[in-house]
């Protein structure tokens, strides 16, 4: 493996467990939308709102890498359904479920780890989701945050990586790239030229179909 000048870490399931996190913040944004905008969720539940925003992504196929969108979207759809107007109430409705969804709780060896590895590389997220740094309290240890929505394209495809190479200045053998998501993480970010960790925090099996990673990972402890 080459030193690497550049680290970039995917977010989602790597620094902290998404699920709980995302039921948390639909839930709350559920609970507030019956309080305030009951009509716009008469009978609606949690999967009947994740299966109207995977309809929104069938549907504007050109925006399915951007959640932002595909969450907004859906929620105009449901205002437009209940006869409400969209107005302001949509950016009210979408900051109930941001500020749930960037409360976070990092695995218990991020925050040391980033601390370190910041004194020594140059440290980008490269996240899919629409998590924020500021938020999530850790704008300070990252340069920079490469987002699929800013990119155009979601990892695992080139276009994402090629942003951070951009907004990084860096060449793609400079950059390691550390993720807990074979496909997106592992396999975009080698054939986009990049070295790649898989952080396997729970023992889960390499995909048969994809070659073999170059290093696995069980935390970012391990990384260097």
């Amino acid at each position: 493996m080459i030193a690497p000048r550049v680290i970039s870490l995917d977010l989602d399931d790597t620094l902290w467990p998404a699920a709980p996190v995302i039921a948390a913040a639909e839930a709350a944004l559920l609970s507030w939308l019956r309080e305030h905008h009951p009509r716009a969720v008469l009978g609606a539940t949690i999967d009947s709102m994740r299966n109207l925003r995977a309809g929104v992504a069938e549907r504007f196929p050109q925006k399915g890498h951007d959640l932002t969108f595909l969450r907004r979207q859906a929620l105009a759809e449901m205002f437009a359904a209940a006869g409400y107007p969209e107005g302001p109430a949509i950016d009210e409705a979408f900051e109930i479920f941001l500020s749930e969804r960037n409360r976070v709780e990092f695995y218990a060896d991020v925050l040391p780890a980033l601390t370190r590895l910041r004194a020594k590389y140059r440290l980008f997220a490269l996240s899919n989701g629409n998590a924020d740094l500021e938020r999530c309290g850790i704008a300070d240890l990252f340069e920079g945050h490469i987002t699929a929505s800013a990119a155009g394209a979601a990892k695992p495809d080139a276009r994402i990586f090629a942003h951070l190479l951009r907004t990084a200045g860096v060449a793609p053998i400079e950059v390691l790239h550390v993720g807990d998501d074979p496909l997106a993480d592992v396999v975009g970010a080698t054939q986009a030229g990049l070295q790649a960790v898989w952080l396997n925090r729970d023992a889960r099996a390499w995909p048969e179909q994809f070659g073999q990673p170059a290093r696995t990972v069980t935390t970012l402890a391990e990384i260097f």
